[in-house]
């Protein structure tokens, strides 16, 4: 175990995935003392797969989330330049652009009216990044012209990065800066005395503060402190095949799956979502159904040996937006967990704004109304509830 301040550290974390790590940095870099308490290993969670696709939403029906996730995409590849800066390790980014088929009338329609409303939601002038609705035949060297028959969207925000390898270089930070202990599980914490209990024989830990962050396992913790199950895990299944010669192509999304070109020479392809599963292990048939339907859409990757699967349990909050803020009841509590599948595109700017709540500052980009803790606990938990049910 790692050596522990007999004074009370500033923060302490629960959870080493993107956002605990994230948070950390972040932190660390305000200047407080942080102890971040993984309660396995870094990565051992939805956190430590292989997709990296780094994919903003839609520019139709913009709403605060939507910006929110745009402000962090741009903002990302300045904060992981400085983070390889700060390390010395590559974190794998690149800003690859993405292929959208467009398989009806219909959506080519609607897709024609999103590139006109990118315009003015993603300020190319400005900005650089744009979406382009290109004709039948367009990128038939990496896309199978069979599966985009009225055209397609190239467009050029999405971007990539390695997740193990961004994990990594964040660990690494924490590590030289703060204090980043693994098998330490977290189970209760007193704000009064600041005592971090943990699990089996380990010594409790002093804090002033305390966020919650571990991924799926979080919602116990968080019901642990309130009462209430806000979240739930979902199971994802992704793979990487040997990719050399595909480096710089563009990711695709296409029947639900993405295929990700990554910078090692290899290719991940996912991923599912199931919220019903009985183990969190790699599938066979999950990962043969991932092979078939991504070849025949993209006919390079036929023959390319399969180099791993992956499968883990990702957070969803029943609300659906990230769960981010102080928990209700509480004033050093606080909890950042519920990403999803958008997880590693916002954890800085998620990290910017959760440190600037703890320190009493402004951030840089408020909250979306709908990740702050109000909209997911009270009445608004039980609305979502009853949704469920109907």
């Amino acid at each position: 175990m790692a050596s522990i301040s007999a004074e009370p550290y500033d923060l302490a974390i629960a959870g080493a995935g993107v956002f605990g790590l994230s948070i950390a940095r972040r932190a660390i870099k305000q200047g407080l003392r942080v102890l971040v308490l993984e309660a396995q290993y870094i990565g051992a969670g939805s956190s430590g797969g292989l997709l990296g696709a780094l994919m903003p939403h839609m520019p139709a029906r913009w709403n605060q989330k939507k910006e929110f996730q745009f402000q962090a995409l741009l903002s990302l590849e300045n904060s992981i330049r400085q983070l390889e800066k700060d390390t010395g390790l590559s974190c794998g980014y690149r800003r690859c652009g993405r292929i959208l088929p467009l398989t009806t009338t219909d959506k080519l329609e609607h897709h024609l009216e999103r590139a006109e409303e990118s315009k003015l939601r993603w300020h190319p002038e400005k900005t650089g990044f744009s979406y382009v609705v290109e004709p039948e035949g367009s990128r038939s060297d990496w896309l199978d012209p069979a599966a985009a028959p009225f055209g397609l969207v190239y467009e050029t925000l999405a971007a990539r990065a390695s997740p193990r390898s961004y994990l990594a270089a964040l660990a690494a930070f924490v590590r030289s800066e703060g204090t980043l202990i693994e098998d330490a599980t977290v189970t209760d914490f007193d704000e009064t005395s600041g005592s971090v209990q943990l699990s089996g024989d380990h010594d409790p830990i002093l804090a002033r503060r305390l966020v919650l962050s571990g991924g799926f396992s979080a919602f116990d913790l968080i019901e642990h402190f309130t009462g209430e199950m806000i979240g739930r895990g979902e199971k994802g299944q992704a793979l990487i095949l040997d990719g050399k010669g595909l480096e710089d192509r563009p990711a695709i999304y296409c029947d639900g799956l993405y295929v990700v070109p990554h910078a090692n020479g290899t290719v991940a392809v996912g991923s599912t979502a199931d919220r019903e599963y009985s183990d969190t292990t790699p599938s066979p048939a999950r990962t043969d159904e991932l092979l078939q339907r991504a070849t025949a859409f993209c006919p390079q990757l036929n023959g390319r040996a399969l180099i791993a699967d992956w499968a883990g349990i990702r957070p969803r909050c029943n609300k659906r937006d990230p769960l981010i803020g102080k928990l209700p009841g509480y004033d050093a509590v606080f909890a950042a967990t519920g990403g999803f599948k958008i997880s590693f595109g916002i954890a800085h700017q998620i990290a910017d704004c959760l440190v600037a709540e703890i320190v009493d500052e402004k951030p840089d980009f408020e909250l979306p109304d709908t990740f702050r803790p109000d909209h997911h606990f009270g009445i608004n938990r039980l609305d979502a509830d009853n949704l469920g049910r109907r």
